[in-house]
């Protein structure tokens, strides 16, 4: 019997050659102090084949920006969602990332007959998923919701930093750069920021 502490849990033991429509699902934003996490799900057309599809984080901002264009017109279908600042701390990051991904794979046009997920967890949903690590590198459709999930959540960082411009936003996407922790000692917490995650609590505390 599988322990539930398991680093790799499983709906069902899946094959890459299974018929039926595949989703991928990938995460954005897991890390930083402030702003939603997003979540896509990408069904591709194998009669519209993408080129250089590939993990987010190892193309430039340039090639991504141009990649989401495509996918957006060429997928099957895609959905993008997200889990805001409060439901993370409600729920806590993991927790609300995988609301995150289950919105999104509920917002596909098609349901998939199976969901591939990059990581080791999967969130509950109403189709066979395996986790997959290290998909974004391994899996197209993977690696198009990891480039849809990160090109969103970039504009949303964008619009952050036209809000608030003190926190520099633009620049460290909200991560805790030497630069976001100084502001955040500076400006204290914006709305945006996530109260439960320690640089911000403390902020808050002291």
């Amino acid at each position: 019997m599988r322990s539930r502490r398991s680093s790799r849990p499983e709906q069902l033991g899946l094959s890459f050659d299974a018929p039926g429509l595949v989703a991928g699902v990938d995460e954005a934003g897991r890390g930083p102090l402030a702003g939603p996490v997003v979540a896509a799900a990408v069904i591709l057309d194998d009669l519209q084949p993408i080129r250089g599809l590939a993990d987010s984080k190892a193309l430039t901002a340039r090639r991504r920006e141009a990649l989401f264009d495509e996918i957006r017109a060429k997928a099957l279908c895609c959905c993008i969602a997200e889990a805001s600042a409060e439901e993370i701390d409600q729920l806590n990051i993991l927790q609300a990332t995988l609301l995150a991904m289950r919105r999104a794979v509920e917002g596909l046009r098609l349901k998939p007959s199976r969901v591939l997920v990059d990581g080791n967890r999967i969130p509950v949903l109403k189709v066979p998923a395996e986790a997959i690590v290290k998909g974004d590198a391994k899996v197209k459709a993977i690696s198009a919701a990891s480039i849809l999930a990160k090109v969103h959540r970039d504009r949303l960082c964008q619009a952050l930093h036209e809000a608030h411009p003190q926190y520099g936003f633009d620049g460290h996407k909200g991560y805790p750069t030497p630069e976001h922790l100084a502001a955040l000692r500076a400006h204290g917490a914006c709305p945006a920021h996530r109260r439960s995650f320690a640089p911000v609590r403390e902020v808050l505390e002291g």
